[in-house]
């Protein structure tokens, strides 16, 4: 069996499910992963605990195998939105984002705003909430030192253009939330100083399973403002308090999930046998066909229609009075999908199957018999 079969072959959820920009079922790995790991803690044989301490290391080599990043410019976090809060608290001066962005982002400037008067946000203007290159450049003032971008708008879908964005910054910070792509976007995560993600989404890893990538330049103009005393050179610093050490690795609090670490490190090490290219080609594929199903029962798509600038999110935005008539039709014909702010969003991945295909063409028949234009 190839990478890619294994790969696919791992995809355990029921037919119908769209609706990995939520949360992704946990693959054959990750669970095999789950349950060998905590077998070892729960038996905790002579020995046996030392494994399990190592599967942090694990954890960020197996994401900087994905990324490009070294392993010791990744610290892993709880999650992504702590990740970003890292950063965001260890800016001094302004940064340039969208307020249409996922509250992550936004929250976190604020409140680092709030908590210590160092960072400014600045309110990037949109059009439709897709942060360009041009829109970047447009607005970009003296006292802006960073710019902060999901590389997947989790409301439009659209890719964001890392390369142009970084060319218009020149040596500012790059702060991107890659959540909503990250696993199945091969993005040139070079352009970027600081990447924030998670593993509970399209990686299919679970919850706990997030991490923080810093450059040098990053690790150099960020301040470790949240800082543990697992973040120092020190093994145990009893009856005193070192100072953070240098780079990724002061992020930190305290230790983590180990479990969790190696459930990521599985997903990755297995997305990295088949190549995140790969997997994007297979998902672009699934994306046309449901925009095609969507064009040929005349629900609006309102999403990227080119295949260089979506990745697995497929935006339908119906009338106002038909919304409600396209979700009941989507639930009554087993359709797993998110419904908000006037949109429905259908998220597919690399292994979504031809009878899921088969049960949302059932559920459009059903919208468009039951709509009234």
């Amino acid at each position: 069996m190839s990478a890619t079969e294994q790969f696919l072959e791992g995809f355990l959820e029921e037919p119908g499910y769209l609706d990995y920009g939520r949360v992704g079922p946990l693959s054959a790995t990750v669970v095999a992963e789950t349950l060998g790991q905590s077998e070892l803690l729960s038996r905790a044989r002579f020995g046996s605990l030392e494994p399990l301490f190592a599967q942090d290391a694990r954890a960020r080599e197996a994401v900087a195998a994905v990324t490009g990043f070294r392993a010791e410019q990744i610290v892993s976090q709880p999650n992504t939105s702590m990740g970003l809060m890292h950063a965001m608290f260890g800016l001094t001066g302004g940064v340039l984002l969208s307020p249409a962005d996922f509250p992550s982002v936004p929250f976190a400037a604020v409140r680092a705003a709030q908590a210590l008067n160092v960072v400014t946000p600045v309110w990037l203007e949109t059009e439709h909430g897709r942060v360009t290159p041009g829109q970047v450049k447009e607005q970009l003032a003296p006292d802006v030192v960073a710019v902060a971008v999901s590389l997947v708008d989790s409301r439009t879908g659209s890719v964001a253009d890392l390369e142009g964005i970084r060319q218009v910054i020149g040596d500012r910070l790059l702060i991107v939330d890659a959540i909503q792509g990250f696993g199945v976007v091969d993005a040139p995560y070079e352009m970027a100083d600081v990447v924030a993600s998670g593993g509970q989404k399209w990686a299919r890893a679970g919850w706990g399973t997030g991490f923080l990538a810093l450059s040098d330049h990053a690790a150099e103009r960020l301040t470790p403002v949240v800082s543990g005393y697992t973040a120092t050179d020190v093994d145990l610093p009893w009856d005193e308090v070192p100072a953070p050490r240098d780079g990724a690795a002061a992020f930190q609090v305290t230790n983590g999930d180990n479990i969790a670490y190696a459930r990521f490190a599985a997903a990755l090490e297995e997305l990295d046998a088949v190549g995140v290219a790969s997997v994007q080609a297979l998902i672009a594929e699934t994306v046309t066909q449901v925009i095609d199903l969507a064009d040929e029962f005349t629900v609006p798509v309102a999403s990227p229609r080119d295949e260089r600038e979506r990745a697995g999110i497929v935006v339908l935005e119906p009338l106002p009075e038909q919304l409600t008539v396209l979700a009941a039709a989507l639930h009554n014909h087993g359709i797993t999908a998110t419904t908000r702010l006037g949109t429905v969003r259908l998220s597919v991945h690399a292994g979504t199957s031809t009878e899921t295909l088969d049960m949302l063409r059932a559920a459009f028949t059903s919208f468009s018999s039951a709509a009234v234009y």
